[in-house]
């Protein structure tokens, strides 16, 4: 049970320097020791939070110990209790997030207690930044259209959002059409220090978004994590995770005439892959940092998931208070930031002798040795220097089929595919640009880069150039600032001039959503098998993820996406070869449209003013029309539609009581699912496109749903009927129960009937008959999502063997419920000789205290084979969880109890 804070006796005051003060703080140098002057300072805040958190049952004051010995101890792959202080929702992952605070509700009321104390306990911030499908780009209105086209298809998404942010306290909504999360989280939702009931404490932010890293330009520890564990911190709970090692990366001098925040994190993202960072913290620091703008510092550690880093962290410096100011933020709360910062020796301060701080391995990169480049065709660490782009892209023509090859023979390199477009004669040529998008979050937060794109279309445009009508073009930006800066510097119309129209204001092209190319484009490249290009300003290149038909796909800097939609190909060397031809009937050369850097820093002095911020900032608190016209109902309790096929209430609190129901084992459970190695979430959850032929299709289908209107998984993620249905309908998966076979289906043991994994999960759960999931090394490896471990539970999974499990997947299992366990070393389901045809009984002690975390149980199986297997419960935490029958569970009994 939780106890006194021990360390209450190193709270503080923070003393105002006119009198008054701030408020109480922990200190860290109270403690007097000397190893907390070493720490990386992104070690600190997990520190900071360790110990104002300590209560000897969730955080201990051994865990406080082990980060302060984190020299010795991130070595050695120690667990511990983390509590973030705010949680950042978007849209696709805010909305089960709001089902299930609405369920706990009816639960709570049916219960006998107080509904209205189901509240999130830390503040959550729901931004909907609603995937901005391009279906209208090269008009004046785009966003317009685009953002109707949205509310048509998600009104009913919106509506229960929007009841959200009324009935629940301590959460804040954004509305759609405002910017795309990280950005608003940038700009308006971070604190850096929050000032909570008079005690002070660093921001910290865990997102249901990988790109959450944003937030650690600006010195806020943040980054992404599955919705289960989301959930589990807005209602008070640590999350476990591993003290990490953390990689000091020294940035000296700086950047070179005409070289782009966007070429620096390119080069930086193939530096970190190739020192291997999973896992582990990045912290910038050095002499050069006073040369990169907050903007580009937000760039670079957007990227994190790109490098593979947990976080890629800017420790607080003047640079930062200096962003603080321009976007809006009070003289008093900066004040109050670095008062704090500095008494608790979080500040880096480059005008004072520097501590050096111990890193578990070092980076250096001197920036004037970044040069212009971009990313592909296929991976975003995949950097291709400017000048050998030509070279690389015959290379790729010629190589065989992988990340850098398209084995395109040679007889077939030159050839051209005559198509006609709207009337007028076409060609296409392999390395044509058909998709040129300055899009998502990664760039778009960066004005020099974004005026830097405006400024090459006005040289562009004065010059004669085009872009050929064609190419897909279209304008994201991340927020509406943006917007009013490009207006106030009067060049947007120069973009608009070569199509690059703003279409909306979150994830577009980078996420897929680049829309439909045209017809006579795409009939030329499926006809002909050509190797279409798209250039993008995003993060993400991976091969079909941009456009089913776009083979070659490359990241580059916004102004570079500009030139290259000029150029019209990517098969071209822009130091010897010229854009195309101006007005005049001259060759025009790269050289002639790009701008200095005394250019770019020229406009963004004159056009990013304060005012854009506070003005953007304050309309999204009033919404939009389309918003605003939106009824929904004034009740806390949510009025569940029977019919919706977006919103429906889950069974998780079906039949609950009172009382948990306590340790429990499995009995002749059957095997669903027998799986090898590496089985991802991508392979678990539902994703995508809903196919026509699977069992949410029918669903669908039986409820009226036009197979036009599907919709994807992402969209019904509030359905737990759908979800249920698309969990485990991966076309790509591999069941050993298949013998070779690969698909969405499984064996009916009892009768051997082959049929959908939901159908054969249905037919025991009818019977009353549990099921097991057997799995390799990796289990529930890749972005960790909470339909990875909420579907198998709805499908009545009881328990998942595997050899390993990866971390965020394992803890998910827990807190829905299902016991994840590990074969002992050296042994799996092969070496045991299990087929997955036997039946499986789990035998966990019946008593709560007689089960501790990480014990051996035995495993029986109806064939005679026994054997031993490690139970994951891994902390104390944990078990309690598992005991109430899920983490929901847990909070709603412990909030009755509290009360009574």
């Amino acid at each position: 049970m939780a106890s006194a804070n021990p360390f209450n006796s190193i709270l503080k005051t923070l003393e105002k320097p006119d009198g008054g003060e701030f408020g109480r703080y922990y200190s860290l140098p109270a403690l007097n020791d000397p190893r907390i002057d070493k720490l990386p300072y992104s070690i600190k805040i997990l520190l900071e939070s360790a110990i104002r958190n300590c209560d000897d049952f969730q955080v201990k004051s051994k865990d406080v110990e082990k980060i302060i010995d984190w020299e010795k101890t991130s070595p050695k792959q120690v667990e511990i209790p983390f509590k973030p202080a705010r949680v950042l929702l978007q849209d696709f992952t805010g909305v089960p997030a709001v089902v299930d605070l609405a369920c706990m509700r009816d639960a709570m009321n049916k219960l006998g207690g107080d509904s209205n104390k189901i509240n999130p306990l830390v503040p959550v911030d729901l931004v909907i930044d609603h995937s901005v499908q391009v279906d209208v780009a090269r008009s004046e209105n785009a966003v317009q259209a685009n953002m109707e086209l949205e509310f048509q298809r998600n009104k009913e998404r919106f509506a229960f959002l929007k009841w959200g942010s009324s009935a629940f306290d301590n959460m804040l909504v954004v509305p759609p059409g405002s910017g795309i999360v990280h950005q608003v989280n940038l700009e308006y939702l971070g604190r850096v220090v929050f000032n909570t009931n008079g005690v002070l404490y660093p921001d910290s932010v865990v997102g249901t978004d990988s790109h959450t890293t944003m937030i650690d330009g600006l010195g806020v520890a943040g980054w992404g994590v599955g919705g289960i564990e989301a959930e589990a911190v807005m209602l008070g709970q640590p999350m476990s995770m591993v003290l990490p090692g953390v990689v000091g990366f020294k940035l000296l001098g700086k950047l070179r005439d005409g070289v782009t925040a966007t070429d620096l994190v390119l080069t930086v993202t193939q530096m970190l892959r190739k020192h291997g960072v999973v896992g582990k913290f990045v912290e910038f620091y050095g002499e050069g940092m006073s040369e990169l703008s907050l903007a580009d510092r937000a760039t670079i550690a957007n990227m994190s998931p790109e490098y593979g880093a947990t976080m890629g962290f800017f420790p607080v410096d003047h640079v930062t208070l200096q962003y603080l100011r321009l976007t809006g933020r009070s003289d008093e709360t900066i004040a109050m930031i670095e008062s704090y910062l500095r008494a608790n020796k979080m500040f880096v301060d480059y005008n004072e002798p520097q501590i050096d701080k111990v890193y578990s391995s070092y980076l250096e990169l001197k920036l004037e040795e970044v040069e212009p480049c971009i990313s592909g065709p296929k991976r975003p660490h995949d950097r291709v220097p400017l000048k050998e782009m030509k070279a690389d892209w015959h290379a790729c023509l010629d190589n065989k089929v992988g990340f850098k090859g398209f084995a395109i023979p040679k007889e077939s390199q030159n050839k051209v595919a005559k198509f006609s477009f709207h009337g007028t004669p076409a060609e296409l040529r392999h390395g044509d640009v058909v998709i040129a998008a300055i899009t998502s979050c990664t760039n778009t937060s960066n004005p020099s880069v974004m005026l830097g794109a405006a400024l090459v279309a006005k040289k562009a445009c004065e010059l004669g150039l085009e872009v050929k009508p064609w190419i897909k073009t279209s304008l994201a930006p991340g927020s509406g600032v943006v917007t009013k800066y490009l207006q106030k510097s009067g060049l947007q119309k120069y973009l608009n001039h070569l199509g690059f129209h703003i279409v909306g204001y979150g994830c577009t092209t980078c996420i897929g959503n680049s829309g439909d190319i045209d017809e006579s484009v795409a009939s030329a490249i499926s006809e002909n098998d050509m190797v279409a290009a798209a250039v993008l300003s995003g993060n993400r290149n991976f091969e079909g993820r941009v456009h089913p038909l776009t083979r070659a796909n490359y990241l580059a800097s916004p102004p570079l996406v500009v030139a290259y939609a000029l150029a019209g190909t990517v098969d071209i060397d822009f130091e010897t070869e010229p854009i195309g031809t101006g007005k005049d009937g001259k060759h025009i050369f790269f050289r002639d449209i790009w701008p200095s850097s005394e250019e770019v820093a020229n406009v963004v002095q004159s056009s990013v003013l304060p005012d854009m911020f506070k003005a953007t900032y304050e309309a999204i608190t009033k919404g939009n029309p389309m918003w605003n016209e939106l009824s929904i109902s004034s009740s806390s309790l949510y009025a569940w539609n029977p019919t919706s096929t977006y919103i429906h209430e889950p069974p998780y609190f079906k039949d609950m009581t009172m009382s948990p129901p306590g340790p429990h084992g499995v009995k002749d459970a059957y095997c669903l699912l027998n799986f090898g190695d590496s089985i991802t979430t991508d392979h678990i959850s539902p994703a995508g496109s809903i196919h026509k032929d699977s069992p949410a299709a029918k669903y669908l289908l039986e409820h009226g749903v036009d197979r036009r209107d599907f919709n994807s998984y992402g969209s019904r993620r509030g359905n737990d009927e759908i979800m249920a249905r698309g969990t485990f309908a991966n076309i790509r998966i591999v069941n050993k129960l298949l013998k070779g076979e690969v698909g969405p289906k499984t064996i009916h043991i009892p009768t051997g009937e082959k049929l959908s994994v939901y159908d054969v999960a249905m037919r025991y759960k009818t019977a009353g008959q549990d099921t097991i999931i057997l799995a390799g090394a990796e289990y529930g490896s890749g972005s960790s999502r909470d339909w990875a471990a909420k579907g198998p539970m709805l499908l009545g999974v009881k328990a998942v063997i595997a050899k390993s499990f990866e971390r965020i997947h394992r803890s998910n299992l827990v807190g829905m419920g299902i016991i994840p366990l590990c074969f002992k070393s050296g042994e799996d389901a092969e070496t045991l000789g299990l087929t997955g045809h036997e039946r499986y009984t789990i035998d966990l002690p019946s008593n709560v205290n007689e089960i501790r975390p990480g014990q051996d149980v035995t495993v029986t199986t109806d064939s005679g084979k026994s054997f031993a297997c490690t139970v994951r419960f891994d902390t104390e935490v944990e078990l309690a969880y598992f005991n109430h029958g899920g983490i929901l569970q847990y909070v709603i009994r412990n909030l009755i109890g509290s009360n009574q």
